[in-house]
């Protein structure tokens, strides 16, 4: 039986939803896909879980053509495991946590690695077992705190998590690229761009991992890719560290008076002004900024550090927060407040700087402050700097590093610019945006080996596993393939995912145009395609070809005045044409054109 609009449940609207941000949220909620519960949560209607249905399929086929076996975990899981792997901790606010009747914890899983790795360890014990690939598709729960853009960051989503189980790391490396070419044959017949990216694993743990990007505007991610092949995530860029310099020509660090110099620009007015270098003016690139921040850690605590770098770059907070530089988990970091600065008063606040010299440090875990300092990469041994004096109106010149000053460690918090060089050595780095919708993880042994997943290999001796963990977005796919494909009309679903293969359109009042298009539906039907019959007796023609284009159906079939002259319009909602066809001619040309369709996506690409 086709799906009929005139008992179809379905809603679409002519405005869009207030908060919807992105077009794949105005045009999902408008084409009633979907229906917002809470914020970052929403309701699937059955348009909505028809094409969802068709990307869990897709995804599902290839990950068991990968060799993968699918099994279901709760979403709701005791607490006990997480607090094993440390990332009940870890997840900080982003988990949903809540206690039984009996005082127990539990949480609304955000993703289910400890739980894989405790039914392997139910189950098996032996090399002979290994190698093995589970995987689920199943929903998700974080605790967004700033859930937007509709589908593309959300409370709860839907992901396929898939986990590999190896006996060394040869074992992990193969399975890992057998994920990543599923990964790739997924996103093929998504019809969705994608980039693949090096990434940091962040709370995951592990070494090697990759994100898969959907290039778009909408993104929050920022990644950056070279002509010469290099593409990376902002977090994961390395900064290419300058040798040291020889400094034994430079003069010893002298404090200046440098009054009203509270900002990078005015303070290099000042120094060309009054202490003019002989071999170029100084420049923004040779001042020390000193940035003060806190780091909020999983359990809550607040620490404040200072980040030390050239003062023509920025912080990228986001950058800094996911090296792993600023602790265990998941961290945020954010500007110091000025309680914060109240509570250190050796900060003066626009002359922050590190002192005069390695005996005496203002800023360090081993300073009078007690500040964690961590410096830029590029405050390598033996640059020269102008920095705060940690006096009011006074800076310090001529401060080396090395000589003067050191910092606890680095960490790569500058802003990641265009033209930076790629720590490859494939040229300049060029900035782009996208989301991401797949990510692959070399989880190595972390997991097993608090948890105790071990087996006994071919002399006998126990050997702790190691794993593999590769996920997919599914909810975000679709969102992702509604901005892809749509225009100023609505949607425009690929033939594979779209929620029928024709929307059949009666329009008129005759009983004849409503019975001809019945007929064409149960022609097509045993054709074997999907329908959609738009039969709705007292709505307009302008409101059903509106609904049409908003609906994103591909093949679009025009039962209506034409039909007195035994003529039937069959448009293409994607190539945006349209031609007149004999009734008689009418489902055998739209049946041609999905298996067209479907023919063009299984050509091979490029």
């Amino acid at each position: 039986m086709p799906l009929r609009m005139s008992s179809l449940f379905v809603r679409t609207l002519k405005e869009d939803p207030v908060d919807a941000e992105v077009k794949s949220h105005r045009l999902l909620h408008r084409a009633g896909y979907i229906r917002r519960s809470a914020p970052g949560i929403y309701t699937w209607l059955p348009l909505g879980l028809a094409v969802l249905r068709r990307i869990e399929a897709i995804v599902r086929e290839e990950i068991e053509a990968a060799g993968s076996q699918e099994v279901h975990f709760p979403a709701l899981l005791p607490a006990d495991p997480y607090e094993e792997s440390g990332r009940w901790e870890a997840f900080g606010e982003g988990l949903f946590r809540l206690r039984d009747r009996k005082e127990a914890d539990y949480l609304l899983a955000p993703t289910h690695e400890e739980v894989f790795t405790l039914l392997v360890k139910d189950m098996y014990s032996s090399y002979k077992d290994l190698p093995l690939s589970l995987f689920q598709i199943q929903t998700k729960y974080r605790d967004e705190a700033r859930p937007r853009a509709g589908l593309l960051r959300g409370r709860e989503f839907i992901m396929k998590d898939a986990y590999s189980f190896d006996i060394d790391d040869a074992g992990l490396d193969a399975s890992y690229e057998t994920m990543r070419e599923a990964y790739v044959r997924v996103f093929t017949r998504l019809g969705l761009p994608y980039v693949m990216v090096e990434a940091t694993p962040g709370a995951m743990g592990g070494s090697g991992t990759h994100e898969f990007l959907y290039p778009s505007e909408v993104g929050e991610d920022t990644y950056v890719r070279t002509a010469g092949g290099y593409a990376a995530n902002v977090e994961a860029v390395t900064t290419v560290v300058p040798e040291a310099v020889d400094a034994s020509a430079v003069p010893a660090a002298h404090v200046e008076d440098t009054p009203e110099t509270p900002t990078i620009a005015t303070l290099v007015d000042a120094a060309n002004a009054q202490q003019p270098r002989s071999d170029r003016p100084w420049t923004a690139a040779d001042t020390l900024k000193n940035v003060v921040c806190a780091v909020i850690h999983p359990d809550g605590t607040r620490e404040v550090v200072v980040i030390g770098l050239p003062g023509d770059r920025e912080v990228d907070l986001g950058r800094a927060a996911g090296t792993g530089m600023l602790g265990d988990g998941e961290v945020d970091l954010e500007p110091a407040t000025e309680a914060d600065l109240a509570a250190h008063p050796g900060l003066v606040r626009g002359y922050i700087g590190p002192g005069l010299s390695l005996e005496a440090p203002v800023l360090g875990a081993d300073s009078a402050t007690g500040l964690r300092y961590l410096l830029d990469p590029r405050v390598v041994d033996g640059t020269r700097w102008i920095t705060g004096a940690n006096e009011q109106g006074r800076h310090v010149f001529d401060l080396v590093a090395g000589r003067d000053f050191a910092g606890d460690g680095f960490i790569e918090a500058a802003q990641v610019r265009p033209g930076d060089p790629a720590p490859d050595g494939s040229g300049e780095l060029e900035l782009a945006r996208g989301v991401e919708i797949g990510q692959i993880f070399k989880l190595g042994r972390r997991y097993a080996q608090k948890l105790g997943l071990s087996v006994l290999d071919e002399n006998g001796k126990s050997q702790v596993v190691t794993m593999g963990s590769y996920g997919i977005g599914v909810t975000r796919a679709m969102a992702c393939v509604a901005e892809e494909y749509a225009d100023d009309k609505g949607l425009l679903w690929p033939i594979n995912l779209a929620p029928a293969e024709v929307h059949i359109v009666a329009t008129g009042k005759h009983q004849d145009v409503f019975d001809a298009a019945e007929a064409l539906a149960a022609e097509l039907e045993a054709a074997g395609h999907t329908v959609l019959l738009d039969d709705r007796p007292k709505t307009s023609p302008g409101v059903k070809f509106g609904d049409a284009e908003l609906l994103g159906v591909p093949n679009i079939v025009v039962v209506g005045r034409g039909l007195a002259d035994g003529l039937i319009e069959l448009r293409d909602r994607r190539a945006g044409t349209a031609e007149e066809l004999p009734v008689g001619e009418a489902a055998a040309a739209a049946s041609a054109r999905v298996r067209e369709q479907y023919a063009a996506l299984a050509a091979p690409q490029g």
